[in-house]
């Protein structure tokens, strides 16, 4: 009976088995997030992209992001403070987004073309799907709208990924500077409204919308 007992009790919850996931999911976001950052600030800088200068400050939010959701699953951050740290970088990015797009409409400076930079945003595409899709299951299971915040953001880099891919193409073939920041701003309402719902969501203590 006793050696039954204590089998019972070192077998692991399927909550513990969640959390871990978490981690390593936010783990995984922070080396890539790094290496993305870390790429596309250096591409912007030697190209004179203002649209990739956007896609790495949005990198490094998410990085941020990313920090703070770890911080809340593996140590001691309460839920309500870090959905609305999440959603607070969500209104940062936005502003950020507005802020390099205007500056690449007026013509702020000319970007060059970029194979460094097709290829990082070619695969930011890829693996920032991937890893929003991953943590808004993990979000549902542990009702973290910290998390689901982070996995929006997670999606909204992605998106960022092929509208400023997409400009560089049109950009490269067809002289058109004007294409990318217009669709970033076109996405600039769907950040806020993500961001104001992870803000609402911490202040009811939920994950809900």
């Amino acid at each position: 009976m006793t050696g039954r007992f204590a089998m019972t009790v070192a077998t692991p919850s399927p909550l513990s088995d969640v959390l871990r996931r978490v981690v390593q999911l936010q783990v995984i976001t922070l080396i890539w997030m790094s290496v993305e950052a870390i790429v596309s600030l250096v591409t912007a800088w030697t190209s004179h992209s203002p649209a990739l200068l956007a896609f790495g400050g949005d990198s490094l939010i998410e990085l941020f992001s990313a920090a703070i959701v770890f911080w809340r699953f593996r140590f001691t951050l309460a839920e309500a403070r870090a959905a609305r740290l999440a959603g607070g970088l969500l209104f940062a990015l936005a502003s950020f987004v507005v802020l390099t797009s205007i500056l690449n409409l007026i013509g702020y400076r000319e970007a060059h073309r970029s194979l460094v930079g097709i290829g990082i945003l070619l695969a930011a595409a890829v693996v920032m799907f991937w890893l929003a899709s991953r943590k808004r299951k993990l979000a549902v299971v542990t009702s973290s709208a910290a998390l689901k915040a982070d996995a929006a953001e997670s999606a909204l880099c992605g998106y960022m990924a092929w509208i400023v891919l997409a400009g560089l193409v049109i950009n490269a073939i067809w002289n058109k500077p004007w294409v990318d920041p217009v669709a970033a701003l076109a996405l600039t309402p769907l950040i806020l409204r993500e961001g104001w719902k992870a803000i609402r969501a911490g202040r009811l203590g939920c994950g809900c919308p």
